[in-house]
């Protein structure tokens, strides 16, 4: 018998560092447009922000392709939506054998709430 114990360490997840001042603090650059554009636009598609919220919302926080690709179309076309997920910096992911596990960039929400916060009175 070991005298080893089994430690679990707490996952630190990063500070959300929105791209953004709040949209009611200040305009938005043109740089900071062109990057909220293209995230926004990668959640503008009803698969997309489906796929999205099954991942983010799915227990342990990632998702296995092969429990989330029920959404209505072909496993190709699943595959495509996902990319363009993981290419707007919104998922990430990782092979495990012959899956993929995804899961939400980390602070990725946070940031996107912060962008999108009333500023204070």
């Amino acid at each position: 018998m070991s005298n080893l114990e089994v430690i679990e360490l707490p996952v630190l997840e990063p500070e959300a560092v929105p791209c953004c001042p709040p949209l009611t603090t200040a305009p938005l650059s043109e740089e900071d447009s062109v990057k909220m554009a293209a995230t926004f636009k990668a959640l503008s598609d009803p698969v997309r922000l489906r796929l999205f919220s099954r991942i983010a919302s799915h227990e342990g926080g990632e998702a296995c392709v092969c429990d989330i690709q029920d959404v209505g179309v072909s496993q190709p076309t699943v595959s495509h939506h996902l990319k363009k997920l993981r290419e707007a910096g919104l998922l990430t992911s990782e092979r495990r054998g012959t899956w993929v596990y995804y899961r939400v960039a980390p602070s990725v929400l946070a940031a996107m709430a912060a962008m999108l916060t009333a500023a204070s009175s």
